[in-house]
C-alpha cells in the first residue's frame, strides 16, 4: 500500500439488512485512506462480500490521520458494533483505541496493516515478509548479483518494517549487493524527493526498492530526471494497475510485489461474520503475494 496526505474525510456507510430485519450493529470499518486503488479495492470486496452476507458495514476513511482514525473507532464503540475491522495508520498509536474496544467486548480485526502490540481476534494482510524477500530476489536477479541499491521506506507502518526486513534478508546471500541509502518518502512527492536526494548524493546506485507502487513510480521518474535509466532499475510493491503498466512500458521500472486487495477484504468481512457468530477464527492470515515482471 502507497498513500496521500490532508485529503479531505470521506465516510461511506452500508446500510445491510439479515434476515429481512435490520442487522442493527454489524461491522464498523475504518480504512487507511481511500485514495489509493489498492484501498478503494479492498472497500468494494468489505462492501460486496457483507452484501452478500447480509450484515451491516459501515466504513469510515481515516484519511492517514491517526486522530482521526482514534475518533472513529470511539464512535464505532458508542455506536456498540459487533465487530471493528481495522487498518492502522500507525501501527503503534492505534493501540490504545484497540484496548478501548476489547474493554467494552467488541472484537478487532485488523486488515492490511497489522497493530504492534495490541490485542486483535485475527489479522488478514499480505505475507509483507514474504513479499519483501521476493523484492530482493527479484533486485539481486536483474542486477546480476552485483550493485548498490536504495530504499524508500515508512517505517511507521508495521507492513513495511516487514517488507524491508524480508528484502533486507533476500541481500544477504547476495554479498556484492550493499544497500548505500535508506530514507522515508510515504507520499509520491515525497518519494521523489528523497529519490532525487538518493540518487544526488550516491550517483553509483544500481537499484531502488519503493515499499509501495507510488514511492517506486516516483523513484522511476528520478531516475529518468537524472539521465540514468540504463543504470538504474526499480521494484515496487502493491501491484496496482499503474505500475503493472509502467512495468510493461519503463525499462526502469522491472517488477512489482503484487497484494490482493479484494481476497484481504472478503477475507476480513466473513472473519467478522464467523466472529459475530461465535465461531473460532484463525489469528493470522497471510495471503502470499505474487510478483509481476515484464510480459
Amino acid at each position: 500500500m502507497t498513500f496521500k496526505k490532508a485529503l479531505p474525510a470521506l465516510l461511506t456507510t452500508v446500510a445491510l439488512t439479515m434476515g429481512g430485519a435490520a442487522f442493527a450493529d454489524g461491522i464498523g470499518a475504518s480504512l487507511l485512506t481511500q485514495q489509493h486503488p489498492f484501498y478503494i479495492e479492498l472497500a468494494d470486496a468489505m462492501k460486496a462480500e457483507a452484501k452478500a452476507k447480509g450484515v451491516a458495514l459501515e466504513v469510515s476513511i481515516a484519511n492517514q490521520d491517526l486522530n482521526k482514525q482514534l475518533a472513529d473507532v470511539e464512535d464505532f464503540i458508542v455506536k456498540g458494533v459487533d465487530v471493528i475491522v481495522i487498518s492502522p495508520v500507525d501501527s503503534q498509536g492505534v493501540a490504545a483505541a484497540i484496548a478501548k474496544a476489547d474493554a467494552a467486548g467488541i472484537k478487532v480485526v485488523t486488515v492490511d496493516v497489522p497493530a504492534a502490540e495490541a490485542k486483535v481476534t485475527s489479522h488478514i494482510g499480505t505475507d509483507n515478509y514474504t513479499g519483501g524477500v521476493k523484492a530482493g530476489e527479484l533486485i539481486a536477479e536483474v542486477l546480476g548479483g552485483k550493485g548498490k541499491v536504495a530504499i524508500i521506506d515508512y517505517p511507521t507502518v508495521q507492513s513495511v518494517v516487514a517488507r524491508v526486513e524480508g528484502f533486507k534478508k533476500a541481500l544477504e546471500s547476495h554479498p556484492e549487493i550493499e544497500i548505500v541509502a535508506q530514507q522515508t518518502g510515504i507520499t509520491r512527492a515525497e518519494a521523489l524527493a528523497v529519490s532525487q536526494n538518493m540518487l544526488q548524493a550516491n550517483p553509483e546506485i544500481t537499484g531502488i526498492f519503493g515499499f509501495g507502487d507510488d514511492a517506486a513510480l516516483a523513484a522511476a521518474v528520478a531516475v529518468k530526471s537524472a539521465g540514468l535509466e540504463d543504470q538504474v532499475r526499480v521494484i515496487g510493491f502493491d501491484g496496482m494497475e499503474e505500475a503493472r503498466n509502467a512495468v510493461d512500458t519503463n525499462p526502469v521500472m522491472v517488477g512489482v510485489i503484487q497484494q490482493f486487495p479484494q481476497e484481504m477484504g472478503k477475507t476480513a468481512i466473513d472473519t467478522a461474520v464467523d466472529v459475530i457468530a461465535g465461531k473460532e477464527v484463525p489469528a493470522e492470515q497471510p495471503i502470499v503475494p505474487g510478483v509481476y515482471t515484464r510480459k
